[in-house]
Parts: structure tokens; sequence; C-alpha cells
């Protein structure tokens, strides 16, 4: 798949490594560069489309460095981020646990079977933007165009960062201008909005 975007491939970098390592100073040895051979694929041609996508991608993954879904939550975190699945009667069984904690949450949705399977953990978040759930893993890997272990979407460079270009080129970001609109389709809500707005202008500068 990726062989067969190839006008999309020859993309020029806007934003230069020495601005980018400015804001995310924290980021993985050599990850600008796997950003910058891929990033024409997610439709991220101008500064700004890419200010946007560095922006969100680096707020998701604490300034570009841990590319797998964090699930060591406390028992009062996992009521604020999960109430639905958790509550004061069953919090304490799970907090601290990330297998268990996955295994509830992702339950039943996103293609993934019930608690007892382990599908949570199985297809919990990886990537630019953590992709999760099974039926966004067999997405993503029909783009890809060949397999991939699960693991290596949140250790292997290019992996990662081809994971945040097939979100964004699904999703049709780059046709959104404004950092409010790209966070809410980004996390689904609007957390972190500040720090989203904050680096995105700071790339831009």
């Amino acid at each position: 798949m990726i062989q067969q975007m190839s006008d999309s491939l020859d993309v020029k970098m806007h934003i230069s490594e020495a601005k980018f390592l400015s804001v995310f100073p924290k980021s993985k040895p050599l990850i600008y560069h796997e950003i910058a051979k891929y990033i024409g694929l997610a439709g991220c041609k101008t500064k700004e489309q890419q200010a946007m996508f560095l922006a969100q991608c680096g707020h998701e993954t604490a300034g570009f460095s841990a590319f797998s879904e964090n699930l060591n939550y406390s028992d009062i975190a996992l009521l604020r981020t999960f109430p639905k699945y958790f509550n004061t009667g069953n919090v304490k069984a799970y907090a601290r646990q990330p297998e268990k904690i996955a295994n509830r949450a992702y339950a039943n949705r996103m293609g993934n079977g019930n608690e007892q399977s382990g599908d949570g953990y199985k297809f919990r978040g990886r990537g630019l933007v953590q992709i999760t759930g099974k039926n966004n893993y067999v997405l993503f890997r029909k783009w890809l165009g060949r397999e991939f272990k699960l693991d290596d979407v949140g250790t292997d460079l290019e992996l990662i960062v081809l994971a945040g270009v097939w979100f964004w080129q699904k999703n049709n970001l780059a046709a959104l201008e404004c950092v409010v609109d790209v966070t809410k389709r980004v996390n689904g809500g609007f957390n972190g909005l500040a720090d989203r707005q904050a680096k995105y202008d700071k790339l831009m500068s």
C-alpha cells in the first residue's frame, strides 16, 4: 500500500529538526526522521498541517517518548478515567494492574472479545495516536499490506509512525485547521487541549 503512494512520500518537511527538538526535547532518537519520511502519507503538506500532526502526536506520546498506552492507574484515576467500567465496589481489584484494567475497560467493543478473552490488553493503545481495539489493528494491517507483531507498533519506529499516519489519513485530519476540532477527533474529548495548542503555537513560531 505504501509503495503505491510514492508521490505522497516526496513531501518537504517545513518544520526543522532543531525546532522539533526544542519543542520535544525528550523525543526518542531518530523519530523526527521517520516522521519526515512518512508525514506526506497523512496528507500533511503545509507547515500548518505538519505542526498540527506533531502537536497532537507529541501530546499523545509524552513528547514522542512513550508509544504504548500507560494503564497503570490508581483506584482514583480509574474512577475518573473509566467511570463506566469501574466503581467503588470493584476498583480495588483492578488498580495498578494494567492487564486487568485493559481487559475490562476495552472488553466487548472495538472488535474485542469479553474481559476473559484478553483482547483488551492485547489490542491496547500503541503508536503515535494510540490505535486501540482489534478492529483498528485489523484495518491498519490491511492498509499497511504486511504482517507485524502487535508489540512492534509500540517499539518499532517505522510502525509507530505509520500507525499515526494511518489514523490521520483514515480520519482525514489534514483537512481540519482548528486545534479544538482535531483534538476532539483524536481524543474523543478535549483532554490536554491547552498543551496541544501550546505545542502547535511553538511549532508555528
